[in-house]
């Protein structure tokens, strides 16, 4: 998750221009007293997935498999951050939090490796299941016709 000058480095070797992201600044919500009325330090990243000649189509496609609810029609990712009182802190958490979903989407995933369940610990399971079920079967009231 590094930004080196004007790039941000990916998986694979990938860079990312800077210049390729775009921002919007808006009110934020919530608390914060006057200063939240007057100043716009909420920061909306924005990245054209579609447009964007530093991805592979490959690439592409991970990141729109993994976060179709940030895509939109147009083919914009956008990730919001109003946790700080300044458009710097805001633009900085932003840049993270894009980053992270970045890698984490284009970090291919291991191979479940499929394992059997060990028979000693089947065993054990049965025997738990018999024993339960003889509690049970000694919590029943004896019937009158045996």
């Amino acid at each position: 998750m590094s930004a080196i000058g004007g790039f941000i480095a990916l998986p694979g070797g990938a860079r990312l221009p800077r210049s390729e992201l775009r921002f919007v600044h808006s009110r934020a919500p919530g608390p914060g007293g006057q200063n939240v009325n007057k100043v716009n330090t909420r920061v909306t990243l924005l990245f054209d997935l579609r447009n964007s000649a530093a991805l592979s189509e490959g690439q592409k496609d991970r990141i729109r498999d993994a976060y179709p609810g940030r895509i939109s029609r147009e083919g914009v990712l956008r990730v919001v951050s109003s946790r700080f009182r300044t458009q710097v802190g805001n633009r900085r958490a932003a840049i993270e939090r894009f980053t992270i979903l970045l890698i984490e989407a284009l970090t291919p995933r291991r191979r479940r490796r499929k394992t059997a369940v060990p028979t000693r610990a089947r065993a054990r399971r049965l025997a738990d299941k018999a024993h339960q079920s003889q509690r049970k079967q000694s919590r029943k009231t004896p019937r009158d016709d045996e």
